[in-house]
Parts: C-alpha cells; structure tokens; sequence
C-alpha cells in the first residue's frame, strides 16, 4: 500500500485545536479536527470513514468554510492507494 507522508500544517492545526474547544462546533467539524490533528508530526493517514465524511462536507453548502478546510486538509492526507 503506498503511503502519503503529507502532515497537517500549523495553520491547520490551529484551526483543529480551536474547532475542538467551540462548544457550537458541528460532530462533523469535531471529527475532522481529531483528525487532521491525529496527522500532525507523525504518519498517520486519514482512514475510509473519515475521507468519506471529508469528502461529504466538500460537496454540500451547509458546512463553513472552516469546516471545508479541515476536510481538504484531511482528504490530502489519505492513502494514495484509496483515491
């Protein structure tokens, strides 16, 4: 399986961590962040559920542009093997 050594920035990562203090943030937005957090300085790559989610939130309107963000930041870290 090949292997996407991309890492979450830090501009990312402080999106995530503010996402995941926002008591109003979505469960959707929530997940994300754990996610592209999970990817910061290590290996980690984004799991089948969490793209499938990612990519859900890219294509609807109702998610902020925050949101969409962590999504992106997400779905660039999936496995290439999986695209």
């Amino acid at each position: 399986m090949s292997r996407n050594t991309k890492q979450t920035s830090g501009r990312i990562a402080t999106l995530a961590s503010e996402t995941l203090q926002d008591p109003s943030a979505s469960q959707i937005a929530r997940s994300l962040a754990a996610s592209a957090l999970a990817q910061r300085h290590t290996n980690k790559q984004t799991g089948a559920d969490i793209e499938h989610a990612a990519g859900r939130v890219l294509h609807s309107p109702k998610y902020s542009e925050e949101t969409k963000e962590l999504a992106a930041s997400v779905l660039s870290q999936t496995t290439k093997d999986r695209r």
